[in-house]
């Protein structure tokens, strides 16, 4: 077990490794069992069951998706009526003015445009990014976190964090590091 003590900046978490996958996942339910919000994993790969283990809510996404995707086809066929039937009616040929089938491309790609709009922006929005530092990004170790390595950290800005309790948590829980996190 490593410790890191600097009292000159402001703490922002404990930090744990854990050496797979299983014991991150066990660690997460210890973390929510003793009644922690304020935490993240991190892995090299997506585990299966730690949105659980984490007890996450359903992601609102899927939301923000089919709203824009329903105001894309919506706005498209607003549009395309406007123009073709209401402001400037041309009769072609003895068509009508309300050609559907002749709309359904511009529909079908404004319904994806917009779609594709919800989904990034709204995952940036979701994600509180662009979040420009990270603290843990100083942390040497943390590099592994991209390749092999498993971690766990509760933020100071719990209201249940006391960094002796955390501490210990990490150890109760099978941590093979542990190390503070400062700002």
């Amino acid at each position: 077990m490593s410790t890191t003590t600097d009292t000159s900046q402001e703490l922002y978490g404990i930090l744990a490794e854990f050496k797979n996958p299983k014991a991150l996942v066990d660690a997460s339910a210890k973390v929510v069992e003793a009644g922690y919000d304020k935490f993240d994993t991190y892995s090299p790969y997506p585990i299966h069951g730690i949105d659980k283990a984490m007890k996450l809510p359903k992601s609102k996404l899927g939301w923000i998706v089919i709203g824009h995707g329903l105001l894309g086809f919506t706005g498209a066929l607003a549009m395309m009526y406007w123009m073709s039937v209401i402001d400037y009616p041309l009769n072609i040929s003895g068509k009508p003015f309300f050609n559907a089938p002749a709309w359904v491309p511009i529909t079908f790609e404004l319904t994806v445009l917009l779609s594709a709009f919800g989904a990034v922006f709204g995952m940036f929005f979701l994600n509180g990014l662009p979040k420009l530092n990270n603290p843990l990004f100083e942390i040497e170790r943390f590099k592994k976190a991209t390749d092999d390595g498993f971690f766990v950290c509760i933020e100071a800005k719990d209201s249940k964090f006391q960094a002796d309790l955390v501490r210990q948590l990490f150890e109760e829980a099978g941590a093979t590091h542990i190390e503070e996190v400062y700002e």
